[in-house]
């Protein structure tokens, strides 16, 4: 068995560089950053958001993905990317894919617990969405038979 990290010990040296040009630095990858306004990264949102509520989840995918690569906020990217990875699952799931279900709610799970603060800048009750996720994740059987949770808001901002 391999020994337990060192928790001390210093990132690795892909995790220490600064992030390539275009791209931020999330967790130990780069990410792009495509910046956008705080306008029309809500617009973006609002409008993936309402394609996830009518269950069109690979619209609100494609439209959430502006709002995230649009931004530098740590938090907010991750809140979009969490959101993002939720929708995905349950375009996995609409094309008989319920290991792509669980697949992305686990990838999802990480994302939306980076996303305090940015969560209740952008209205969305995170704390909800994360114990639905977990729901499903703790029986993924009855999961693939159930409605996508929604994504409840605590205020339009």
């Amino acid at each position: 068995m391999p020994p337990a990290p060192d928790e001390s010990a210093a990132p690795p040296a892909a995790a220490r560089r600064a992030p390539r040009p275009g791209t931020i630095r999330q967790g130990d990858r780069d990410k792009a950053l495509r910046p956008l306004s705080l306008e029309q990264r809500r617009h973006a949102f609002e409008a993936g958001l309402a394609a996830y509520a009518r269950g069109d989840f690979f619209e609100a995918h494609e439209e959430l993905e502006p709002a995230w690569m649009g931004t530098d906020d740590l938090a907010e990217r991750a809140l979009h990317q969490g959101l993002i990875k939720v929708a995905a699952g349950y375009v996995h799931l609409v094309r008989g894919n319920p290991a792509g279900l669980v697949r992305n709610l686990e990838g999802a799970r990480p994302h939306l617990a980076l996303a305090g603060p940015a969560a209740a800048a952008w209205g969305v009750d995170v704390d909800a969405l994360r114990a639905a996720v977990d729901d499903r994740l703790a029986d993924p059987v009855r999961a693939a038979s159930e409605p996508a949770p929604a994504i409840t808001r605590t205020q339009t901002p």
